[in-house]
């Protein structure tokens, strides 16, 4: 049935593409007015709940059996989980959004001290505790209900204190449609940043022309790549190539840090955290309601953000509960919140913050120009302001197609998963079924009219998944609350054993 509909959708897509582009605005408005407060409530309460959990009673259940150990090395586990979870949009926003937040921030004039402040302040907000939050939950409710209960890895074993055995029937098929083709358009559309962003390197610097044509080829290529890894498992193609990930990302972030303005980077980083940390619940109920222009930036960036990760957060969070089996809440909590965030406001501390500095401080405003003009050359044309940038560039380029395969190989294995039952371990042609819908979604966004287009599709799909998630929150704790008189018996018994 997922199959049918994507396949539907994608011939619509095709047929409407003219109605597509013109008619997407409208809904993203529509949707950003009267959804905007579902989408900042469930990126807050999700950092709540985390942090209670966490922290409370029920932070040292191991999500598996009680004696159970970790699957995969803590360094190849959160390589895993970030190049599924961030992926090419790092690379694609890493100086691009900073900027242009600091030309154009939510409120009062751009271009000054202040907007620099508050560049860094949003962009930590956008890329931190909130979409991790998201990922995390739903991983952590897929893992606990998967292997401490003995459930199907699907999204709708999740609600099982809610719906009991309803979850095999129309309903809980239901659910899982539904979390597919949301997660196939999420996907989509990080494919579509992808094939822009490499597209504009080749642009940069082999003089290849920046058309629709060349973003088809990238994205056919990197299928075609991505198709090749994902016939290897999970324990090589999605391991190695995660690794592979952090390794480029962190030559090219140490590269950047001490070549360019260093105090300036860390500063930034320290001062951006603080900011964020204090102005958190803030910039989490903000809406603007006397403001028309800040509700539109909010609209358009922070509601736009928070529907991104909503449609990649249940194949993230189901990728995550795959590789986290045997580590406790506790742990998995503080390794998918806050180690993930940190290495996001480090990275864009880098590429952001001094971005910021060459133009406020030593006054290349063309840098600023270029940003305002096209985004997909914000992080090509700063690398140029550093040695080697050619060399970079081609890095960069690199990163970002391994990013592309990394997040389309396990995005592909959680469709995969869950549309065989919740099947651990699907077959390698269900897997290759999905990759096929997944670059066809890609091609029809990209000819549609781009990022904006896919801005709005999301927008629009994610709208009811926010109260889905809502209400999901509710089935968790429900499920730790209804299995605590286990959880006290095993403790008591614990207890026994050790006296």
């Amino acid at each position: 049935m997922s199959i049918i509909i994507s396949c539907c959708l994608i011939v619509l897509g095709l047929v409407f593409r003219s109605w597509l582009e013109k008619v997407a605005p409208m809904f993203l408005s529509f949707n950003a007015n009267y959804f905007g407060v579902f989408y900042l409530f469930s990126g807050l309460i999700v950092v709540v709940v985390c942090g209670y959990l966490a922290f409370s009673k029920y932070g040292n259940i191991r999500l598996g059996k009680d004696t159970e150990k970790p699957e995969f090395s803590t360094v190849s586990w959160i390589s895993m989980l970030f190049a599924a979870g961030m992926a090419i949009g790092l690379v694609f926003w890493a100086t691009a959004e900073p900027i242009t937040h600091y030309l154009f921030p939510p409120q009062g004039e751009g271009a000054t001290a202040e907007s620099a402040d508050t560049a860094m302040k949003y962009t930590f907000f956008h890329w931190g505790l909130q979409p991790w939050g998201l990922y995390g939950i739903i991983g952590l409710g897929m893992a606990y209900f998967q292997f401490r209960k003995g459930l199907p890895a699907r999204f709708s074993s999740i609600f099982y204190p809610l719906l009991k055995e309803k979850i095999y029937g129309p309903i809980g098929n239901a659910i899982d449609i539904f979390v597919i083709i949301i997660s196939a358009i999420g996907l989509a559309n990080s494919f579509g940043l992808g094939a822009l962003q490499i597209s504009e390197g080749a642009n940069i610097l082999w003089g290849f022309s920046n058309t629709i044509a060349v973003s088809i080829v990238i994205i056919i290529i990197g299928t075609i790549l991505f198709m090749m890894s994902a016939v290897t498992g999970l324990k090589r193609g999605i391991k190695y190539l995660s690794n592979v990930n952090m390794i480029l990302a962190l030559l090219i972030t140490l590269f950047i840090l001490f070549l360019g303005p260093t105090k300036h980077i860390i500063d930034v980083f320290i001062t951006g955290t603080g900011s964020y940390i204090s102005d958190f619940l803030s910039m989490s109920t903000r809406l603007a309601p006397f403001s028309n222009e800040e509700q539109n930036w909010i609209s358009n960036w922070t509601v736009f953000y928070l529907a991104w990760w909503l449609s990649c957060a249940p194949f993230v969070g189901a990728f995550i509960s795959r590789v986290s089996r045997g580590r406790t809440i506790k742990e998995f909590v503080l390794a998918v919140l806050v180690v993930p965030s940190l290495m996001c406001f480090v990275w864009f501390s880098v590429f952001g913050g001094a971005g910021i500095h060459l133009i406020h401080e030593l006054g290349n405003t063309a840098l600023g120009d270029i940003v305002s003009s096209n985004v997909t050359t914000a992080l090509f044309a700063f690398l140029d302001y550093f040695p080697m940038s050619s060399l970079t560039s081609v890095l960069v380029m690199v990163l970002s197609l391994v990013f592309f395969i990394t997040q389309a190989d396990s995005g592909s294995f959680v469709l995969a998963m869950f549309s065989s039952g919740g099947n651990l371990n699907p077959p390698n042609k269900i897997k290759l079924i999905w990759g096929g819908v997944l670059f066809s979604y890609a091609i029809i966004l990209v000819i549609a009219g781009g990022l904006e287009t896919a801005k709005s599709v999301l927008i629009v799909f994610t709208s009811p998944l926010a109260l889905l998630i809502l209400l999901m929150y509710y089935a968790i704790i429900k499920g730790l609350v209804n299995d605590e008189p286990e959880l006290n018996r095993e403790y008591s018994e614990g207890e026994k054993e050790v006296s």
